[in-house]
């Protein structure tokens, strides 16, 4: 079935809108439909564009679309209700994420509440919310939807021991304009896993950290035959399962700089625990490179070469699957100063794994402030499988295919 009418749109920059306490960016989003005149064009299944122009009806619409690119916290707030209408969900999850730069979870509660979730005050007429019934329940929805967006994605905001203020005052506000909702069972879930672990904590018991902590033990080798054992994709299978488990639980907010700058700080020493666990895991992968590269004194040249290349063909395993913190880690190791420095194990590796190695470390030049990573990261960051030359491609599935009959063997 083909459709009896065609459509085309343009998008174009409309420039921005000022009010008070806010500027938006427009864009104008125009809609052109073309369907035939008649009923009989309609039912012989014609296409608009097949029609003679007096058998066919063009109708426009235009759309204007407003994006908040600077406001006052009231405003920006605000458009969370707003976004909420337009299913602009990606800026409810960016604002959740990025607003202890300007303000206190505190203020934005206060506001988000007593401000825009109390549709019986004056203020929400001032603002221009309406107070039909139909709107309290569109408003309720919103608020509703933005507090468990809240609950699930930055829960640590209501952690304040040992009061919680924040979580009873949005506890007290469900129970008197949700109860029984969804939000009112999170929150309340919420607040007795926070008070089960103060007890946990005060009774002597380890709580458990949001991320794994990374044991930093050395890898003991007693032959270097030991690690030629493994092979180079099972290790950077296995270096990606253990960056993916710790980055899946990054929290956004962890990583302003508002936020990181103060971690040096005795208070603050807990700050941020899931990007240092990333941290942690990166300095591992460094420290094991350089311990298979080192710990064994008496290693002949050609022995610690071959370990380098190993590291090398890793490396290349890693950033086929995308892998660029344990791909970054590889190179740091081996850009190191007490590896580099060996200026006769260098020597004896071959010319293919240099030139391996010299185009890996090209991706972290900091040549035009990381220009390259920064390229690459946002070209493959959602692409399902790596940006290669077919060559190495195809190379890496005579490599699994020589690895699999060797399995089968």
């Amino acid at each position: 079935f083909s459709p009896p009418f065609s459509w085309q749109i343009t998008i174009q920059d409309g420039g921005e809108e000022v009010e008070e306490g806010a500027v938006y960016h427009v864009t104008l989003k125009r809609v052109q439909i073309q369907q035939a005149a008649n009923k009989g064009a309609r039912w012989l299944e014609a296409e608009g564009d097949q029609l003679p122009p007096e058998h066919t009806v063009n109708q426009c619409e235009t759309y204007k679309i407003r994006t908040i690119k600077a406001g006052t916290l009231e405003k920006l707030v605000e458009n969370l209700l707003t976004a909420f209408g337009d299913n602009d969900f990606t800026y409810i999850t960016i604002f959740l994420s990025t607003y202890r730069a300007f303000a206190s979870n505190k203020e934005v509660l206060d506001l988000l509440l007593d401000r825009y979730g109390n549709l019986e005050t004056s203020t929400c007429e001032e603002d221009g919310i309406e107070s039909s019934p139909e709107s309290k329940a569109v408003l309720k929805t919103a608020i509703a939807s933005i507090l468990r967006a809240w609950l699930d994605q930055c829960s640590e905001d209501f952690r304040e021991t040992p009061d919680y203020p924040c979580l009873l005052k949005l506890l007290d506000y469900l129970k008197k304009n949700m109860p029984g909702s969804d939000p009112e069972r999170r929150a309340q879930n919420l607040l007795e896993q926070f008070q089960n672990q103060e007890i946990e904590k005060d009774a002597g018991f380890l709580v458990a950290c949001p991320c794994n902590q990374i044991d930093e033990e050395e890898v003991e080798l007693t032959t270097p035959e030991d690690f030629s054992y493994f092979p180079e994709d099972l290790v950077a299978e296995q270096l990606t399962y253990m960056d993916a488990t710790l980055f899946k639980k990054v929290v956004p907010y962890h990583c302003l700089g508002c936020i990181w700058s103060r971690r040096d700080k005795e208070e603050y020493k807990h700050l941020a625990p899931t990007i240092r666990a990333t941290i942690t895991q990166f300095n591992a992968v460094t420290k094991c490179i350089i311990s298979t590269i080192l710990k064994i004194k008496d290693l002949k040249t050609q022995q610690r070469a071959k370990i380098v290349e190993k590291w090398i063909h890793i490396a290349h395993e890693c950033r086929i699957l995308k892998n660029f913190s344990s791909l970054r880690a590889i190179i740091s190791a081996l850009q190191s100063n007490s590896i580099y420095r060996l200026k006769t194990t260098w020597a004896c590796v071959s010319k293919d794994a240099m030139l391996m190695f010299e185009e890996l470390s090209d991706i972290f030049s900091d040549q035009y402030n990381y220009l390259t990573s920064r390229e690459l990261l946002m070209k493959e960051g959602t692409s399902k499988f790596a940006n290669l030359d077919s060559n190495v491609k195809e190379n890496q599935k005579k490599s699994q295919r020589r690895l699999q009959l060797q399995k089968d063997m």
